[in-house]
Order: C-alpha cells, then structure tokens, then sequence
C-alpha cells in the first residue's frame, strides 16, 4: 500500500548532511504537503549551508540535535506526531572510523536504537499506527566483491572496517525491531553516491580539490579499486519509493549501475577538468599520485538492482558522464566550501 506523505510529518536524521539534504530537497519539491523536521548535529560532515535553498520553507523544521539524546528526540516524536523516519544521520568516513572508532560506534548504534526505541514508544498505540522506519545503510556491511559478481539482498554480512561493521550492527538492529516488536522498517543499502553538497574530505571531492590547488591528487594502493557510482538525486528518487511503497521488513539495494576503479574515476574528473577549468601548462592528471594503501581496503563493490526493478520500478536515471559532469561543475562553482 502506498503512504500518503502529503498528509504525513516525517522526521529525516542528518538532513544538513550530503545525501540528507539532497533528500530534504527531493522531498519539498515531490511531496509539497510533507512537513520535514530535519534533525542534525551539525557535525563536520553537516551544513546549514546545504539547506539554503529551502530553510526559510515553512513545510521544513531545522532542528539543531543529536540523534543520542533521547528526550531531545522523544520531544520531536510527541511534539510533530511523527509518523515516518527516513535514518541518514551517521559518522561515515572510513579512514576516521579506523583512527578513532568509538564515535562510529556510539553514534551509529546507540543513535539508531535511541530513534528505533522512540519508535516504537510513539508508535504503540493508535494515534500513530503506519509509522514506518527507513534505515539508509551502505553496501560496504557486504564486504569486499572480487572480479565478479554482485551484492544482492540475500548477501551475507562482512564488514571490513569499523565504520562498515557499526552500519552493520545498526541494520541488525532494524531488523530485530521488525520481528521482535513489528515495527514496520525498511534497510535500503547503497553504492557509493556523487553530486551537489558532498563533504570535502570523499574522493571525488578530494579529486576535485587537489587538482584545483595544484596538489597531489592521492590515490590509494594502485588505485585498481573498484567501485558503483550512483548520483545522489537517482538515490533520493529511490529512497522516496522504498519509504512510500516498500513492505515492512524489507530490504533494497540500490546502485547507480557504473562501475570504475579510482585511479579510472580520477583520470575522468581531471578531463573534466581539463574541459572547464584548463591549467596553464600540462593537464591535471599528472597530478595523480598513488600512496600507501589504507589498512581493510575492500577491493570491489557493486550491487545488483533487480530487486527494487522488480517490485517498485525503480532504475537509474543519470548517465554517469552527465552526472560527473554536473558534479565537476557544482564543485568548481562552490569551491569545495566545506
């Protein structure tokens, strides 16, 4: 059965985030009767700058707060008779999970059951029924692919680093909300996204920085790592639909259909580099630079997309070259501001 979100209030974690606010935005334009209460930290990954163009719409709530803090978001439960989760908000830079750990683990976890048990307190009873929780997971929980083949619902759980094994640990716990309280949640798991309002620190806008600065553009190991790149509003397209359509316990894979290694996704950036921004002397692919490879590294990951073709009709959109090209040109235009 499908929701009606035009009649619904929704709380979105992380909205000031990459994906999140992509998301707010998608949601505002699509479903113009949906009030928002947008709940974040504000974290370095986290900007009210990536909300600019919507904070002053009154269908939207910017609330400055921790997922952790449970009367903060027991609050917002009773206060907006939230009837839906969309779970964004999460510490998700690998190199730093592997640093430091503990925020991955407090944050990921502890955050994602202080949500799924304000759920299930607000939800209980009649006022609320149909609430629906939507955790947005990551394809690496699955581990590393070799050469072959592809992650499908069905693929067992093997994360390779503390960030990937706290996202795992929270989807377990999505899950067991599902069968143990009958919540009605969803687990949808992604490849790696590209586009407008992503974080500095990732590696296309790393790419994007160095090579503007005239600085080594670092890749690691032998830069054969391979990895599916979906733009981000394909993904807000299909995070709409899980939330709206999808059966309560079900799970989604979705993936932008395009698979490249990262020495591959660099030398593309620095021709379109090349294109709009041209140096002086020389191309900015001799700027690429292969460095120590980090420690867990999955060597490949792609997913399959059949399931959420099959039973909501949900494909990618945005050709990966037009998409990478709209990508360079938002980057360059905003300067990596944050």
């Amino acid at each position: 059965m499908i929701r009606k979100l035009e009649q619904e209030t929704i709380l979105v974690t992380g909205g000031a985030g990459f994906i999140g606010s992509n998301l707010v935005g998608h949601l505002l334009n699509v479903r113009p009767g949906l009030r928002i209460i947008n709940l974040d930290a504000l974290t370095y990954a986290g900007s009210k700058d990536n909300l600019s163009e919507f904070i002053d719409n009154k269908a939207h709530i910017f609330v400055h707060g921790d997922i952790r803090d449970r009367e903060l978001v027991d609050q917002l439960f009773g206060d907006y008779n939230i009837t839906g989760v969309i779970h964004l908000a999460a510490e998700s830079h690998v190199d730093n999970s592997i640093d430091s750990p503990e925020p991955f683990i407090d944050t990921n976890i502890r955050g994602t059951y202080e949500l799924l048990e304000a759920s299930r307190r607000h939800w209980a009873g009649a006022n609320t029924q149909g609430g629906k929780f939507h955790q947005v997971s990551t394809d690496e929980v699955f581990g590393s692919l070799g050469k072959e083949g592809h992650f499908t619902e069905s693929s067992p759980y093997a994360p390779n680093s503390p960030y990937s094994a706290s996202k795992a640990a929270a989807d377990m716990l999505v899950r067991s909300y599902n069968k143990t309280y009958g919540l009605d949640t969803a687990i949808s798991n992604c490849s790696n996204n590209y586009g407008p309002n992503q974080h500095a620190e990732k590696l296309i806008p790393t790419i994007i920085r160095t090579a503007l600065a005239g600085e080594q553009i670092p890749i690691y190991g032998d830069g054969s790592n391979v990895r599916d790149w979906l733009f981000v509003a394909d993904h807000c397209d299909a995070l709409l639909r899980i939330f709206e359509q999808a059966s309560p316990g079900s799970q989604y894979l979705i993936g932008g259909g395009y698979e490249c290694s990262n020495l591959e996704i660099a030398s593309t950036i620095c021709a379109e580099l090349d294109r709009i921004r041209p140096k002086n002397q020389g191309k900015y692919e001799d700027q690429i630079t292969l460095v120590a490879d980090r420690p867990g590294h999955d060597f490949r990951y792609a997913v399959s997309n059949s399931k959420i073709d099959r039973e909501l009709g949900w494909k990618p959109a945005t050709d990966f070259k037009a998409g990478i090209s709209a990508t360079v040109q938002w980057h360059v235009e905003n300067r990596i501001k944050h």
